[in-house]
């Protein structure tokens, strides 16, 4: 808000008139200003040198208060930087103020925002702040003749009922608030009109009052008919497909022919063409032509209102306003009904919305606007027929691609085949009504790619059944035998990966139960039983085989140790032999069974103190361990086998638990001994040793 300035609030805020070095004529006006800003005062004073007397007050009530007191013509003025809802500042002063003339100020930034809100309000004018002194003079001179024609149409109205209704009626409808002018001699013709207006009632009140008593008190004559409003129609709400035919306003106003034209011509200076309703040229020169149809000025004027018409029907069809468009060609036909240009823009103009509502994809609308077509006699049919042709294709392809979109979202759902609202439902119906189109085709092809995922899942699980089901769905809908046969090779090859997979898979857990001692127990969880499963599920698998030689020969070792420990080695030979154990491997084992059991009373502590060690591969220390300082041991438990190799190593003890047990089994996996020979024979022998991890000093 701008600070305010030294300029004083006195009742009457006209500048002196030696501001203006002309004596202060009497104001034809009063004009109060609802302001709280003494520079705005002294800016208006100034900017109107004596042209009126400025009443300064701080409130809409007090305003509306001090003009009720007043005879004058009265002027309200509003700062908007003082009012918090404008607008409704607006409607309350024109509902206890109706013949005041009112101008609002706002600041530069807000003058349009604030313009825009009061459109289709009874405010004059909107000035900017701050005063620009040329504009504002004119626009307040304007304000002032209007304040003064509404005084003088007040004072008409006051006459007598039975005689009022015989007046010609004011110039300018007072519901239609003026445009302001731009020069002050517009504003003096509209003050010396309104007098003349007025002077026009009492002439009619007088001729009236003789009429009423020389003929006896008839009947008064009918008022001139209601004028029909000009405003567009308003646009069709989403969704709304109505098409709406603007109507013009093709009434005509009673009075002299050179009164009409002095009037058609004012308007056409001021440029009010066809607006506002009631008071434009194309009204007054269409009622001139009424009244006298061979009046060559009436003619020629609607000619000039027509080509103003055209200009404007071409910059709101390009602008893509088609309802401004639609009025404006209706005022265009009441203009010049005969004019060529009317036939070739209503042409113009369903050819641009037709084309509008088939961009926008609203097909309803469309039908509407070529079924208007069809009534009009400006229409060629044969472009009746391209549009209807174009909308019928339009029509169904939209057809199309709505069940194309329905198979589509029913994919989706899986919702596949069951019911009426299913895909196969809506894909019926697509090829029913385009078979051919690539949209109908695209469908059918996702369709079956859907029913054969189902076979495929059903294969998998081995459900033949089931997989028979869709695969007989995809035939119905057109699949080929060849189709169908590559799905049944491409099942074949799938079934065998998840096999292979599934075999590899079981291969690869027994080699590590293998790899952890766990030859045969526990029975459930042991590389026995994992073979087994493997060779259950792919008995051809190389990879089977290599395994179950793997456990062959660790079984056999196994089997020599039992048999120096003197153990019954049975069961692992047996189970070697399952496996495809080395025939020579399997033989030497069972004569080292059958040799004397002398092996046998050996104790296996004697014959572990008789192995020779031959490489003994030191235990990395842990990182983990070495970083945390801890030390401690690994007690373990091994086999050794008649080559010499340690076999089945696994812990017996250690400590701390679980730090330093994979860095001793490493290592001990790497020792190699000299083979034991006891009776001629080499024998394998149980070992038990204590490695321990202690850190440098």
């Amino acid at each position: 808000m701008a600070s305010a300035t030294s300029a004083s609030r006195s009742t009457d805020a006209a500048a002196p008139a030696a501001a203006s070095g002309k004596p202060a004529a009497q104001p034809a006006a009063d004009i109060t200003a609802v302001t709280t800003h003494d520079d705005f005062l002294l800016e208006l004073g100034q900017t109107l040198g004596g042209q009126a007397a400025v009443r300064p007050v701080e409130t809409l009530e007090a305003a509306l208060e001090s003009m009720a007191a007043s005879k004058r013509g009265q002027v309200l003025v509003i700062d908007a930087r003082d009012v918090r809802n404008v607008r409704a500042a607006v409607d309350t002063a024109h509902a206890k103020a109706p013949r005041a003339v009112v101008l609002l100020f706002a600041e530069g930034a807000a003058e349009k925002q604030l313009g825009a809100a009061l459109k289709g309000s009874k405010v004059f004018a909107v000035l900017p702040t701050p005063i620009d002194a040329r504009k504002t003079q004119a626009v307040v001179e304007g304000a002032i003749a209007d304040a003064l024609a509404n005084k003088a149409a007040a004072s008409a109205h006051a006459a007598p009922p039975a005689l009022a209704e015989l007046s010609m009626g004011a110039f300018r409808p007072t519901s239609a608030p003026a445009p302001a002018r731009s020069a002050g001699g517009t504003g003096r013709r509209r003050v010396l009109l309104a007098l003349a207006a007025a002077a026009a009632v009492a002439l009619a009140a007088a001729g009236g009052a003789w009429w009423y008593f020389t003929h006896g008190g008839a009947a008064a004559p009918e008022a001139t008919p209601a004028r029909t409003s000009t405003t567009a129609s308003p646009a069709p709400a989403p969704g709304d497909n109505t098409v709406t035919v603007p109507a013009a306003d093709t009434s005509i106003v009673q009075g002299k022919v050179d009164e009409l034209l002095e009037k058609a011509r004012l308007a056409m200076h001021e440029r009010r063409f066809t607006e506002p309703a009631g008071d434009n040229a194309l009204l007054y020169y269409r009622s001139a032509a009424a009244a006298d149809g061979r009046n060559a000025e009436a003619r020629d004027g609607l000619a000039r209102v027509a080509a103003v018409l055209a200009g404007r029907f071409d910059e709101a069809l390009n602008g893509g306003r088609f309802d401004e468009a639609a009025l404006t060609l209706a005022n265009l036909k009441s203009a010049t009904p005969a004019d060529p240009r009317v036939a070739a823009c209503e042409l113009r103009l369903y050819s641009a919305q037709i084309a509008k509502a088939f961009s926008d994809g609203n097909l309803d609308r469309a039908a509407a606007l070529v079924h208007q077509a069809q009534q009009s006699s400006s229409i060629p049919a044969e472009q009746i027929g391209r549009w209807r042709a174009d909308l019928t294709h339009r029509q169904e392809d939209a057809k199309v691609q709505r069940l194309a979109g329905l198979v589509d979202d029913r994919i989706h759902e899986g919702r596949l085949i069951d019911g009426d609202d299913s895909a196969k439902s809506y894909l019926g119906q697509l090829l029913a009504a385009a078979p051919a189109n690539a949209s109908t085709q695209r469908a059918t092809h996702e369709l079956s790619a859907a029913y054969l995922h189902k076979a495929r899942e059903a294969a998998l699980a081995k459900n033949g059944a089931e997989e028979e089901r869709w695969l007989g769905e995809a035939r119905a809908i057109g699949m080929k035998p060849g189709d169908i046969a590559a799905f049944e090779r491409e099942i074949a090859g799938a079934r065998t990966k998840v096999i292979q997979a599934e075999s590899e898979r079981l291969v690869q857990t027994a080699r590590e139960r293998m790899r952890d001692g766990r030859l045969t127990d526990p029975a459930q969880d042991c590389a026995a039983y994992y073979l087994a499963q493997a060779q259950s599920t792919d008995p051809a698998s190389a990879s089977v085989a290599d395994a179950g030689r793997e456990l062959a020969q660790q079984l056999l070792a196994r089997a020599r140790a039992a048999i120096g420990a003197g153990k019954p080695p049975d069961a692992d030979i047996a189970l070697a032999r399952r496996w495809g154990a080395d025939p020579q491997e399997l033989l030497a084992v069972q004569q080292l069974q059958a040799q004397p059991r002398a092996a046998a009373t050996t104790d296996p502590a004697a014959l572990a103190a008789s192995l020779k060690r031959l490489r003994a591969t030191p235990p990395e220390y842990p990182q983990s361990a070495f970083t945390q300082r801890i030390s401690g041991s690994v007690t373990l438990e091994y086999t050794v086998d008649t080559r010499g190799e340690t076999h089945d190593v696994h812990v017996v003890e250690a400590s701390p638990p679980g730090v330093f047990d994979q860095a001793a089994i490493a290592a001990v996996k790497r020792w190699r001994y000299a083979p034991l020979v006891v009776n001629g024979a080499a024998v394998e022998v149980p070992v038990r040793t204590r490695v321990r991890f202690e850190l440098p000093k």
